[in-house]
């Protein structure tokens, strides 16, 4: 399944990509959804190219339930970005990768950071992809508009961060 989203925020990249790789903004995000982070890494200077690693503890009460079946109550999710460094223009690419301790569903996205004259536009291109014998595909399908949203919500409280502690 494709997985395509984009959002904006009026900051410039390198305070987008700091609030991304954020310890405690990643656990905002994973408790603003209901979830806990476990475990956050980033291995080089957010300046240069880098390597964050977070892993979260995830409620599955939106899931369809048919994915529920499978996973229970709550779902580890590890996120693994592997960031480059600035383009000349100040953009960021992050190969991103998204595995489901225990389940067959992988998500691999390319999200950029774009320069704008507002700011950044967050784009996510990408594929959901679930290797279980039939099923595979609907479980997919209904991860992506999850994984697009998630997007969204990231952006939406990045903002939110980034001004409590501009304030």
């Amino acid at each position: 399944m494709a997985l395509n989203a984009s959002t904006s925020l009026p900051y410039d990249v390198r305070t987008v990509t700091d609030t991304f790789a954020d310890e405690g903004f990643l656990r905002s995000m994973s408790e603003h959804v209901g979830g806990s982070l476990v475990s956050a890494s980033v291995d080089g200077d957010t300046a240069g190219a880098f390597v964050l690693t977070a892993v979260r503890t995830m409620p599955t009460d939106r899931l369809p339930d048919i994915a529920k079946k499978f996973v229970g109550a709550t779902l580890t999710v590890t996120q693994k970005e592997q960031w480059a460094a600035p383009a000349a223009d100040g953009s960021r690419e992050a190969n991103v990768e998204l595995s489901v301790a225990g389940v067959p569903l992988k998500v691999n996205a390319v999200q950029r950071l774009v320069t704008t004259p507002e700011g950044t536009r967050v784009d996510m291109d990408g594929k959901v992809a679930s290797s279980i014998p039939f099923l595979g595909d609907k479980i997919a399908k209904a991860a992506e508009p999850m994984i697009g949203k998630a997007l969204t919500i990231q952006a939406g409280q990045a903002g939110k961060w980034i001004e409590s502690r501009q304030g």
